[in-house]
């Protein structure tokens, strides 16, 4: 019989996740408010990622075959969720430095353990990024006869010369904006012996590890931050637009050569859209709860609001999206590692949690606006900077639209697709 209690373990990875959500990132928002630009913003967190890395919350999204301490991705996403529900500014960050890690450990190899130390160490407030999207976008980044990305590298002796422009990386920057301490930057090989042999972008694409000394050993000018961007929610999240021009990184630092770029970007954003899920449930699960304690008040009537039946059917909604996602995710999560099925098909449920509770998110937060009435407009309620939030859900780590669905659609038309493995098992 299908169980949904959870094991000891994930008990206490929540028991933690709101000890640590309550004591540095309830009180998050009354710290980077008082700041006017988003690098300000950004800047004054450091304290709270770095009390983060102490409490070993970098540790806990790094694999334990790899040297971290995560023990399942359903852990990670109750982790995703506690800290959601708080702030989801401060949360970001962090985050973001499991997915930069998140190539590093699908591709790991003893030889690339002095990149992973630094992130396990509980010291400090190292940043890593996953440096992928352009300027231009990256929705059609593997089409066949498409110029691929503009971001280059060419071996020049015994180092690769890194050349182009990136956007919205969070942590790329890292804290001084002089760069991230560990980029996995994905980039296009241009060297004519590779080249020659294929026009295909995903037979030209890599990940080099370029690390805050390589940037410094580049020289003045080999890194800029051409734009901090303001956004309407996550403001003091850094995802600024970068240069990177002529940035010397070690023949050693290549962690997916030409040709097996690709398949680990791809499956690094096949996790994080699970993560994107639990991101959905936290905020609809915040949207709720201030939406049902508003919701007790009378506002000038004989009864509580809740009591009406058109403010009590927009809370049965929210609450329905919110159970639903959450288990979507936890499947999703638990499905990536043990199935059933194999990895291309495994996919499905970390892509449907994505694009599923991040659109529900949406639909929350404008339900408690709807519930709540004018108050909501009230910038001393949070459910504007709620919905500001979840409006980037969709459209962020792969837009739904252009690139989470069209990779379900390639699922469903792929030759011996069965649509009810994931649910089932063999059909």
């Amino acid at each position: 019989m299908v169980d949904f209690t959870l094991s000891d373990s994930e008990n206490a990875t929540r028991t933690a996740a709101r000890g640590f959500a309550k004591a540095h990132l309830a009180g998050a928002k009354a710290i980077y408010s008082n700041f006017s630009s988003p690098a300000e913003r950004f800047q004054s967190i450091k304290p709270i990622y770095a009390e983060a890395v102490k409490a070993g919350l970098l540790n806990g999204q790094v694999p334990a075959p790899v040297g971290g301490t995560s023990a399942n991705l359903v852990e990670a996403a109750i982790l995703v969720e506690e800290f959601y529900a708080v702030d989801a500014s401060a949360s970001l960050t962090i985050f973001a430095t499991g997915l930069g890690l998140t190539p590093l450990a699908l591709a790991y190899q003893p030889q690339f353990k002095e990149f992973m130390d630094p992130f396990l160490s509980g010291e400090g407030a190292p940043l890593a990024s996953l440096v992928f999207s352009e300027p231009a976008g990256v929705a059609n980044w593997l089409e066949p006869g498409a110029p691929g990305l503009q971001t280059t590298a060419y071996l020049d002796g015994d180092e690769w010369v890194l050349n182009g422009e990136k956007l919205w990386a969070t942590n790329s920057a890292g804290w001084d904006f002089r760069g991230a301490d560990l980029g996995c930057v994905v980039c296009r090989c241009v060297n004519e012996d590779v080249v020659s042999k294929s026009s295909h972008p995903q037979d030209l694409t890599m990940v080099l590890l370029v690390t805050k000394a390589d940037i410094e050993r580049s020289g003045e000018g080999s890194f800029e931050v051409l734009k901090h961007v303001e956004t309407l929610g996550h403001t003091a999240v850094s995802g600024p637009h970068i240069k990177y021009t002529n940035v010397r990184v070690p023949a050693k630092n290549l962690l997916c050569p030409p040709g097996t770029g690709a398949a680990v970007v791809n499956h690094s954003f096949e996790i994080s859209a699970m993560l994107v899920g639990a991101m959905g449930v936290g905020l609809q699960r915040a949207a709720f709860d201030a939406a049902l304690a508003f919701s007790r008040d009378t506002r000038g009537g004989t009864v509580p609001i809740g009591n009406r039946q058109s403010v009590a059917d927009l809370l049965i909604n929210i609450k329905m999206r919110t159970d639903t996602s959450r288990l979507l995710t936890w499947k999703a999560a638990h499905c990536l590692l043990a199935g059933p099925g194999e990895h291309e098909q495994r996919r499905e449920l970390s892509l449907q949690a994505k694009i599923f509770c991040s659109d529900a998110a949406v639909q929350s937060c404008t339900d408690a606006i709807n519930a709540v009435g004018i108050s909501a407009y009230n910038l001393d309620y949070p459910f504007g900077d709620l919905l500001n939030t979840a409006m980037v859900l969709p459209i962020f780590d792969g837009g739904n639209i252009g690139i989470r669905r069209r990779a379900l659609q390639s699922i469903f038309m792929s030759e011996g697709y069965q649509p009810w493995l994931t649910s089932f098992g063999s059909d």
